[in-house]
């Protein structure tokens, strides 16, 4: 198993440079109890509470990229403090990895109250999943309601394999937004229909039509 070191202490004051050597050589000798490849060190001089923390989207994106699937940290508390711990621990657990600490002597044990947090986010982020999927279904339902023919109009666009379409259809915007629609259900119904669309890009694509209409 590939791991990262991660150190951190909350000053810049010179002195914790002590500090920040002495948890790199602790961890280090950890990794090596534990049988661990050691994938990368990163030191930082920040507060726990700031999440924006460039050894943390270091670590992150070593994590993301499946470099390394563990995380030795002294204590939790290194890794930050409050919700930006909280945070952290709900990312890197959804990255698949696990934490060690020296003061578990292995693998992190979360604490009953910090559990209960991080169940509630999962369950949040759910509901969220869903919410997003049926605003979807419902841009596309109230579409066809109004006469929308998606099996017609979005028909031999050039992309029979169902990947992301690069052109937005301008004429199905102006269509969709004669119907009624807001510019976030054009938008959710074009994604339901594989168009990778944002709101913004639906709203200023509908300007632009509007004002070479009125140039015209």
């Amino acid at each position: 198993m590939k791991a990262i070191i991660y150190c951190r202490v909350s000053t810049e004051k010179a002195s914790q440079e002590t500090s920040l050597l002495r948890q790199e050589e602790e961890l280090r000798q950890l990794a090596e109890e534990l049988g661990f490849e050691v994938a990368a060190v990163i030191k930082e001089q920040a507060s726990g509470y700031e999440l924006n923390r460039d050894g943390i989207f270091e670590m992150l994106e070593i994590l993301r990229n499946k470099e390394a699937n563990a995380l030795l940290v002294q204590d939790e508390t290194r890794l930050g403090r409050g919700n930006a711990k909280i945070a952290l621990f709900h990312v890197i657990i959804k990255e698949g990895a696990s934490i060690y600490s020296l003061s578990h002597s292995g693998e992190i044990e979360l604490s009953d109250s910090d559990s209960m947090v991080l169940n509630i986010i999962g369950l949040v982020e759910e509901y969220q999943r869903k919410l997003h999927n049926l605003k979807i279904k419902r841009g596309m339902l109230r579409a066809v309601e109004n006469g929308y023919k998606p099996q017609k109009n979005l028909a031999n666009r050039g992309n029979p394999g169902g990947r992301e379409r690069k052109v937005i259809p301008l004429t199905e915007i102006v269509r969709l937004r004669e119907n009624g629609l807001t510019f976030d259900e054009i938008a959710a119904t074009l994604r339901g229909f594989g168009y990778a669309v944002s709101k913004a890009t639906v709203h200023r694509r509908y300007l632009e039509f509007q004002k070479e209409n009125q140039d015209s």
